[in-house]
């Protein structure tokens, strides 16, 4: 059927990536609403929820377009929008928020979670460009998604440690209460969205990819990354429009915790992820991204990331970007 519909032209795959992230978005949404119900209604804490149920939802867009490129064989498209989503995340979703408002970190957790999320992009650099004796291919391989997979597990158990420390820092969920047939709809609605968002997105980057002669990397890096990144950038910047611009930070670092130890690592568990043209280049910015927001904050008594450091954020992108797709 998607096949058949992507016959007519690079623009119906356009069309179909828009719809894509549309049944993605939507579907990590009910799928959030239904479980975080049914997990109140089994007496779970609304902390609890928010640090798993909640957090991994927001995670799902990335998640389910990886799974079905492992699927699909289209590994370089698994790691650029990881890599790409990153990038974006803190390049050019923290530098409007900034432009919008100052982003002061003010939670003690900030130095805990930047330490997880430049080791997230550091560990990629390192297995990118030194990869370990065992490794016959360049690349992610399965005992690299085996090693980020117990870091995710040590970074959950470390938050929730935290959270019971310091309850004030934690905000809970407000969970919608659900019937239980109503939940379980919500659930069942959310898995076909995000399966079938999932597949129209991944088969139209091919596609598109093919038909304009371009790698699936550079798709990756671009419209498949910036799309699964939507919904963190409207919350960034209406919470920076209500100088609640901190909000943003937790997001950024949370999810780009969350790609490379839970994404990444589960699609290089399944399936080794060789790498392609221009990987290291990615992977640098995905680590520089982190470290650049880690001095921008350690480095003033506000402890923010100023306009103009938001400004030099996405400057810093508009010249990867160009020299990216320059280098195609």
């Amino acid at each position: 059927m998607i096949e058949s519909l992507l016959s007519y032209g690079w623009w119906v795959g356009a069309i179909l990536i828009v719809i894509g992230f549309v049944a993605l978005v939507k579907g990590a949404d009910w799928l959030v609403d239904g479980a975080s119900a049914i997990a109140k209604r089994f007496g779970v804490s609304d902390l609890i929820i928010g640090l798993t149920v909640v957090a991994f939802g927001t995670s799902m867009p990335e998640f389910v377009v990886n799974m079905v490129s492992v699927a699909e064989g289209s590994t370089d498209l698994a790691i650029t929008n990881i890599l790409g989503s990153n990038v974006i995340n803190t390049f050019v979703i923290l530098g409007l928020t900034a432009l919008v408002y100052p982003i002061v970190a003010r939670k003690q957790s900030f130095k805990t979670n930047m330490a997880f999320t430049i080791s997230a992009g550091l560990l990629v650099l390192l297995f990118v460009f030194l990869p370990l004796p065992y490794e016959t291919i360049k690349g992610i391989n399965r005992i690299d998604g085996i090693i980020l997979l117990l870091l995710f597990i040590y970074f959950l158990y470390n938050s929730f440690r935290h959270a019971k420390s310091n309850p004030e820092e934690t905000s809970e969920e407000e969970i919608k209460p659900l019937p239980a047939w109503k939940a379980v709809i919500c659930i069942l609605v959310g898995l076909l969205g995000l399966t079938i968002g999932g597949e129209l997105i991944v088969k139209s980057a091919v596609n598109i990819a093919v038909r304009m002669g371009v790698s699936e990397a550079i798709i990756g890096l671009t419209i498949v990354a910036l799309g699964t990144s939507l919904p963190e950038l409207a919350t960034s910047v209406i919470a920076a429009a209500k100088h609640n611009s901190d909000i943003a930070l937790g997001n950024v670092v949370g999810s780009n915790i969350f790609n490379v130890f839970f994404v990444l690592s589960v699609s290089a568990t399944i399936r080794p992820l060789p790498a392609y043209q221009g990987i290291e280049l990615d992977a640098f910015m995905a680590a520089l991204g982190s470290i650049l927001v880690w001095l921008f904050v350690i480095t003033n008594k506000q402890r923010a990331i100023q306009r103009w450091e938001g400004a030099l954020l996405l400057l810093v992108y508009a010249g990867y970007l160009t020299y990216r797709l320059l280098n195609i």
